[in-house]
């Protein structure tokens, strides 16, 4: 429902602030006072087209804001998850900014958004009806959903089943779309394929095997260096004629003979001793290590020949051995599709030929049942239209058929006759704003028990109406107050004694210049309006008796 509009600097209205209550809300005031810029206002808030036009003379720019409380339409609660917006306590505000250079802004809760986002999350809050745009009935796409919801749980379960198989179908001949989609493709794929796994597999990589042939290259590259030092080391150390081993052989021998002279000499010729033990165990090392290393130029070669092949294999399929034999896997569970995908297109096409004959089953009861609901549905309006004033009124429900999608088999639009003789046509083709509203209140009307539209604008809905017809829409408008929230703009007395909160529209002279100003009334003030609906700027004495009445116990 629509809590709060905010208005600055829009069209002839410099800063409004209005709240809106649940039920009925009534508007009311003179011819050119402002309430159908109110209802553009409103417009503007639920997304749709914004004009430069709308920028009050004088000013930079339009806002427009409004509080929206979303938290009983589980629609649109599910389009602001979507979006990752969040109601504050089940409400969002949305606000929409005109620049007279033509740039606009839209946002929910603060955040940019596109105005499509707020138009689709406004059009499961808000019903606009009369001579203004966000009109849903005159939608011919949403008639079906009316009609739907008209005829109750089992039509839309057997919707839902429709949609379900319908998707579900959708996905098969997708897959099987893939599968015949070039055979050629395939068979070139299935060579590709078995060339690159058997290019893998006869490489016969190993994890940590290029680790391992960089190292080993490294030492044959570098033999002679290392055999060379080898050998230095080896003969300092061993094998010299004053080499480290016998140099600490005779520094031990030379103290051992006096240890018993002085004890302190002990402990250093243990360390010599030991010392000497790892210099003669070194050099043993060494000399192994020399004696071990390989001089193999065909060995080199190999390793390089090697390292050149997981280079070009890396740079294939992947940047380190594992993601190489990874990708071979990949390429064989491929393989695998490809060289079953005969057998499985003839599973598709089983699968696809059974759940098409089971959607279309269901789409042609789907179908029946609409066509057996459409009758009542009918009838029903029709009964509406005729208390409202319009008692030759015709509407059909014109049935098309078309191949199966999501919703059936059928294309649905209501068609109306207003005036007799008149061929039905499509309610956007009715050239009557007045008789729009009546039809789209009659329809409302019927739909009261199953629509689920939070809020109903009725702009200009008593045009061309009054007397018994025009109490007749104030009492259905009334009945929809029970459920919905109503915002509903009159000329008519016969309206705007209705029971609900009723709202002054004016236009006064502020510092020059005209303005708008709306306020609510007290129930003495809804008697003064009432009685200058009935009686003219200086209502008569019996003008403000009649007004009363009409009130009754709301005065």
């Amino acid at each position: 429902m629509i809590c709060r509009l905010c208005i600055r600097d829009f069209a002839v209205i410099d800063e409004l602030d209005v709240e809106f209550g649940s039920g009925l809300n009534l508007l009311t005031g003179e011819t050119g006072a402002g309430k159908s810029v109110i209802v553009d206002a409103i417009s503007i808030a639920l997304g749709e087209r914004a004009d430069t036009e709308t920028v009050r003379s004088g000013c930079d720019r339009a806002i427009v804001e409004a509080v929206l409380e979303v938290g009983n339409s589980p629609e649109a609660l599910r389009i602001l998850a979507d979006a990752g917006i969040s109601p504050e306590d089940g409400s969002i505000i949305v606000s929409r900014e005109v620049s007279r250079t033509g740039k606009s802004q839209c946002r929910i809760n603060g955040r940019p958004v596109a105005v499509s986002l707020l138009k689709e999350i406004t059009d499961r809050l808000v019903d606009t009806h009369g001579q203004h745009e966000h009109q849903f009935l005159l939608r011919a796409d949403r008639h079906l959903e009316v009609l739907d919801a008209w005829c109750g749980q089992e039509v839309l379960s057997f919707r839902d089943r429709v949609a379900d198989g319908y998707s579900e179908l959708r996905r098969l001949k997708s897959e099987l779309h893939q599968l015949q989609n070039d055979e050629r493709d395939r068979a070139r794929n299935i060579d590709l394929y078995q060339f690159q796994i058997q290019e893998i597999a006869n490489s016969r990589l190993t994890p940590g095997e290029e680790e391992e042939l960089i190292a080993d290259r490294t030492r044959l590259a570098n033999a002679e260096k290392l055999h060379a030092a080898a050998s230095a080391a080896f003969e300092l150390l061993g094998e010299g004629d004053r080499c480290s081993a016998d140099t600490l052989g005779e520094a031990v021998m030379a103290l051992q003979g006096l240890a018993e002279v002085d004890t302190q000499l002990q402990p250093m010729i243990e360390s010599l001793q030991a010392a000497l033990y790892q210099v003669q165990d070194g050099a043993r090392e060494l000399r192994a290590y020399r004696d071990g290393i390989e001089f193999n130029p065909d060995r080199l070669q190999e390793i390089n020949e090697r390292l050149d092949l997981i280079r070009t294999l890396k740079k294939k399929y992947g940047e380190m051995i594992e993601e190489v034999i990874g990708y071979g896997d990949e390429l064989r569970d491929k393989l695998e599709l490809l060289t079953h995908s005969e057998e499985r297109t003839g599973e598709l096409q089983a699968e696809i030929e059974s759940l098409e004959a089971k959607v279309m089953a269901d789409a042609k009861q789907l179908s029946a049942l609409r066509l057996k609901g459409g009758s009542t549905f009918v009838k029903s309006v029709v009964k509406e239209l005729a208390s409202l004033g319009m008692p030759s009124a015709v509407l059909e429900v014109s049935r098309r058929a078309h191949e199966l999608d999501l919703s059936g088999i059928d294309s649905i639009e209501f068609l109306v006759s207003a005036n007799p003789g008149e061929p039905p046509r499509p309610l956007a083709r009715i050239a009557s704003g007045g008789e729009i509203s009546r039809i789209m209140l009659a329809i409302k009307s019927v739909m009261a028990a199953v629509d689920s539209m939070p809020t109903l604008i009725f702009d200009e809905i008593d045009v061309g109406v009054g007397g018994r017809t025009a109490a007749v829409i104030g009492d259905k408008l009334n009945s929809l107050a029970q459920n919905s929230q109503v915002l509903c703009v009159t000329h008519l007395p016969q309206i705007a004694c209705s029971p609900g909160r009723h709202f002054a529209i004016e236009k006064q002279s502020h510092e020059g210049r005209t303005v708008v100003r709306v306020r609510e009334l007290s129930d003495e003030e809804r008697v003064t309006e009432l009685a200058r609906m009935l009686g003219g700027a200086a209502p008569s004495d019996t003008a403000i008796q009649h007004a009363r009445e009409m009130l009754g116990g709301n005065a």
